[in-house]
C-alpha cells in the first residue's frame, strides 16, 4: 500500500505524540465545564499553545470537521492555522478500531493537540467539545489575541443514545430557510443528530408537492392569528437538508395525519367526506380535524406526499404523526395508521408516530414518539417498539418556565431549566427502560413562537440539559453539577448573542 504525505505526516505526529505522553505527562481524573459532560476526562499540568507557527494535519475522511475547527480558530485568533513546525501540531487521526461512530478521542500535550475518531462524525463531536475549552470570546472574533493556551487534556466520549433530538414546529408559525439553518447552527454545538420539523397542522402546510400544489398556493398561507405564513419550496428543503447533513444532523420531516390536517382540508374538497373544502383556521384548538380515511383518494394523497417527501430526504425516517385525531374513528383510526406506515415503508423510510399510534399493528422495533399517555408508551414498551422520549412535562419547550413567561403555554404545568434536566429517561415510566429507549427529543411547538428571538427564548437554555440527558451516561448527570457549569457557560451564550432566559439560578 501506498501511503499520502499527508498519512504518513499523521503517522509520525501521532508517534511522537505517544512517546512524549509515556515521558512526560501524568494525566488524573478531573472534571471540565463542558456540555454535555464527557464520559472520561483526565487532565496534566501545563498547557498546549495555539499560535501563528501551528500546523494542522488531518486524514481525507475527517476534512469536514478539520476545516471547522480551523475555521473556528481562525475567527478566535485573527490569524490562519498554517505554519509548517511539526512541533506544534493539531492532527485529526482516523481511527477505525474505536467503537461507535460518533465516538472521538482528545489527547492535548505540550507539543500537540490529536483529535482521533473512526469517522468525521465523531471528530465533528470532538470540535464541538474543543470549541468549550477555548475562550467564549472565540465564538463572536474580539478575543483580541493571535495565540491561546488549552489546558493538557485526555478525553475519551461517547453518546448514550443514538438519537439526540430537537423538534420545530413551523406550521403554526413559519420559518424560513435561513431561520432554520441558524437554528441548526446552534443545536449543533450540543450534539443535536436530529431536527425533526412539524411540517404540517392545521394552521399550514409548509412544504411544496408538487403533485398537489394547491397545498402550499393555498394552504401555506394561513397561520396562528395568521400572523406569519410561508412555505419551503423543495429546493429549500434541500438546501435546509444539505446544510445540516454537514453538521451532523438528519432531518425527519412530519406530515401530521389524519387529524391536525385543516390546512390540507381547506386546498382540497376531495379530502373532505362531504367533498367540501374547509375554512383557513388561524387559531390553537386541536382534535377538529379528519382525512376522509374511507375514500381511495386520500391514500392517494397520502402516497404522493410521501413519495415526494421520501424522494428528497436523505434520512432514515419519515414521521406521519398520528396525534390528537379526536374527530377520527378507533377503527378508521388503526386502518390509516396501517396503511400510511406501510406506505412509508414503501418508499424504503422507517415510519415514527406520536404515542397514539400504539393502538395500530405495529410491529417489534417500530419507533413511538412519547409525549403524554404513559398508558401507550407502556404498551409501545411490551410490544417491543423503540421509544423516543418526549415527555411533555419535562421537555416542551413550549411551556412557559414559570407563571411570569409572557411566550408559551402551560397546559402541561410549567417547566424551569432544572424540570428539563432534572429527570432521568430510563426511570421516569416503570417499564420502559434500556434498549426500549432509542433517545430523547425536546419539541417546541410554535402557537406563541413568532420570531427567532421568540424561538431562542424559548429552546435556550433548556435544550441544553437535554442534550446532556441525551449524550452524557447517567452516572455523570448531576444538577448541582450541572446548575455550576451553566451559570459559567452563560458567558458563551451572551458572546453568541442568544436570547436565552435568564434563570433565577444563574444568580444562586
Amino acid at each position: 500500500m501506498i501511503l499520502s504525505k499527508t498519512k504518513v505526516l499523521i503517522i509520525i505526529m501521532i508517534a511522537l505524540i505517544s512517546c512524549s505522553n509515556k515521558e512526560i505527562i501524568d494525566y488524573k481524573p478531573t472534571t471540565i465545564d463542558v456540555i454535555p459532560i464527557p464520559n472520561k476526562v483526565m487532565k496534566a499540568a501545563g498547557f498546549f499553545e495555539i499560535n501563528k507557527k501551528t500546523s494542522l494535519v488531518f486524514d481525507r475522511s475527517l476534512k469536514n470537521s478539520a476545516g471547522f475547527f480551523k475555521q473556528y480558530l481562525t475567527k478566535g485568533l485573527g490569524i490562519e492555522i498554517s505554519g509548517k513546525s511539526k512541533n506544534y501540531s493539531i492532527v485529526f487521526s482516523l481511527d477505525t478500531a474505536m467503537v461507535g461512530i460518533e465516538s472521538y478521542r482528545i489527547t492535548i500535550d505540550k507539543e500537540s493537540l490529536l483529535i482521533e475518531s473512526p469517522s468525521d462524525i465523531g471528530a465533528f463531536y470532538a470540535v464541538q467539545t474543543l470549541r468549550q475549552l477555548l475562550p467564549p470570546s472565540f465564538e463572536n472574533g474580539t478575543y483580541g489575541k493571535d495565540k491561546v493556551r488549552l489546558d493538557l487534556l485526555k478525553i475519551e466520549d461517547s453518546p448514550r443514545y443514538e438519537y439526540r433530538g430537537f423538534m420545530l414546529d413551523v406550521a403554526r408559525h413559519f420559518f424560513n430557510a435561513d431561520e432554520v439553518k441558524h437554528i441548526i447552527d446552534l443545536i449543533s454545538a450540543y450534539k443535536i443528530n436530529k431536527l425533526h420539523l412539524h411540517l404540517t397542522d392545521d394552521q399550514g402546510w409548509r412544504i411544496e408537492i408538487k403533485s398537489w400544489p394547491n397545498l402550499t398556493e393555498s394552504g401555506s398561507r394561513s397561520s396562528v392569528n395568521n400572523e406569519k405564513g410561508g412555505f419551503y419550496t423543495q429546493k429549500d428543503y434541500l438546501e435546509i437538508q444539505a446544510y445540516a447533513l454537514k453538521k451532523h444532523i438528519t432531518i425527519i420531516p412530519e406530515i401530521d395525519m389524519p387529524g391536525h390536517i385543516n390546512a390540507a382540508l381547506a386546498s382540497y374538497p376531495e379530502l373532505n367526506c362531504d367533498n367540501k373544502a374547509r375554512e383557513p383556521y388561524s387559531g390553537i384548538k386541536v382534535g377538529f380535524s379528519s382525512l376522509c380515511i374511507k375514500n381511495d383518494v386520500t391514500y392517494k394523497f397520502v402516497d404522493d406526499v410521501i413519495r415526494e417527501l421520501s424522494s428528497m430526504t436523505t434520512g432514515n425516517y419519515i414521521h406521519i404523526g398520528g396525534d390528537e385525531s379526536r374527530k377520527t374513528d378507533k377503527d378508521d383510526y388503526i386502518n390509516f395508521i396501517n396503511k400510511t406506515r406501510e406506505i412509508v415503508k414503501s418508499y424504503g423510510k422507517e415510519p415514527i408516530g406520536w404515542d397514539e399510534i400504539v393502538d395500530a399493528d405495529i410491529e417489534s422495533n417500530a419507533i413511538v414518539q412519547f409525549w403524554g399517555k404513559v398508558k401507550n408508551v407502556k404498551l409501545a414498551s411490551q410490544k417491543g417498539a423503540k421509544i423516543i422520549m418526549s415527555p411533555s412535562d419535562k421537555i416542551y419547550l413550549d411551556i412557559k418556565y414559570n407563571d411570569s413567561t409572557k411566550l408559551g403555554l402551560t397546559w402541561a404545568g410549567l417547566n424551569d431549566i432544572k424540570d428539563a434536566y432534572n429527570w432521568k429517561p430510563d426511570s421516569l415510566i416503570e417499564g420502559v427502560s434500556g434498549n426500549n429507549i432509542l433517545g430523547v427529543e425536546a419539541p417546541l411547538w410554535t402557537e406563541t413562537i413568532v420570531t427567532p428571538n421568540d424561538l431562542e427564548y424559548m429552546v435556550f437554555p433548556r435544550l441544553i440539559g437535554v442534550s446532556e440527558i441525551a449524550w452524557s451516561k447517567e452516572e455523570n448527570l448531576n444538577w448541582k453539577n450541572y446548575k455550576e457549569r451553566l451559570k459559567k457557560h452563560t458567558l458563551r451564550l451572551d458572546n453568541l448573542n442568544i436570547n436565552y432566559y435568564k434563570s433565577e439560578y444563574f444568580n444562586r
